[in-house]
């Protein structure tokens, strides 16, 4: 199969190979995946360049963890029935050499979803575009919005609600009846978030931000889903409802200093996260709501 690897870290055009590789053959519980699409995502790239200290965990690594196509064979244990099946598939590259920058990828068969074919989608070929996209994005957005149960008649504040986390939560805030606050970067991406759904969308560097949340969620907001909680906790901290969670999965600062009391008095709870870490029946639970709502 022709495939992309990296025996070193450092930057893509340096250590970056494109070549052929043997083709894997699945083990036991696991299937193999001929791909139509592979999904990048950050951790791609922190892992590949060594972000803050990561080891290289192999000799090899194909990268990418995310991605779409045909299960095209399987290990023993697994029903020879799903050998045609249309898949996207997380998880290719936790804790596991060779992900899906590849013509074939081999994952347990949990971790390839079944993904049936839509009228709604212009193609099969946009659906499986879509749908890798749906790993780390998807199921990091899923958490950050039901970790902690339904948002049904909630607040959801939703920071980078542009970005692939944020515009996954922001629907799935949508539509599990939620009020949505959009928060973004640019003027250009208030119209973008508000056709995802948003009910209000502001600006990030908006001097009133506080005000216009407070004016939005008038209770506070009751979940929080963060994408930077060292630049945006004392934002957070001041509009928290009593009680509210914020769930974040990235920080710009290793140690960031967060407003104690003010959290400690709203009886605030701070949720961090890490996807590759979040337990298997987390990731199959969103993988399969996931699907469902899309």
């Amino acid at each position: 199969m022709r495939a992309a690897w990296y025996e070193k870290q450092g930057s893509a055009r340096d250590v970056l190979v494109v070549g052929e590789m043997a083709n894997p053959e699945p083990a036991n519980g696991e299937v193999r995946i001929r791909l139509t699409v592979s999904g990048i995502n950050p951790g791609d790239m922190k892992k590949r360049s060594g972000w803050q200290g990561t080891p290289m965990r192999y000799a090899r690594v194909i990268p990418h963890s995310d991605g779409a196509g045909v299960i095209d064979a399987v290990g023993a244990g697994v029903s020879q029935s799903r050998i045609g099946e249309r898949v996207w598939c997380y998880g290719a590259q936790s804790y596991r050499p060779f992900g899906t920058a590849a013509e074939l990828v081999v994952v347990p068969a949990e971790f390839a979803v079944p993904l049936p074919f839509s009228a709604r989608n212009a193609s099969e070929v946009d659906l499986a575009e879509q749908a890798a996209c749906l790993g780390i994005a998807g199921i990091t957005a899923h958490r950050a919005i039901f970790a902690d149960g339904s948002v049904t008649g909630l607040s959801v504040l939703v920071h980078g609600a542009a970005g692939g986390v944020g515009s996954i939560a922001v629907q799935l805030a949508r539509r599990d009846g939620a009020q949505v606050i959009a928060i973004v970067r640019h003027q250009a991406q208030v119209n973008a978030v508000g056709e995802i759904s948003a009910h209000h969308a502001f600006l990030a560097d908006d001097p009133d931000l506080i005000a216009r949340i407070r004016q939005a969620a008038q209770d506070g907001v009751q979940r929080i889903a963060e994408v930077d909680l060292a630049s945006h906790i004392e934002v957070d901290a001041a509009i928290i409802a009593v009680g509210g969670v914020i769930s974040s999965y990235f920080s710009s600062q290793d140690r960031p200093a967060i407003p104690y009391w003010q959290l400690g008095f709203a009886d605030a709870t701070l949720r961090l996260l890490g996807s590759d870490d979040f337990a298997p029946s987390v990731k199959a639970q969103a993988a399969s709501e996931l699907t469902a709502r899309w």
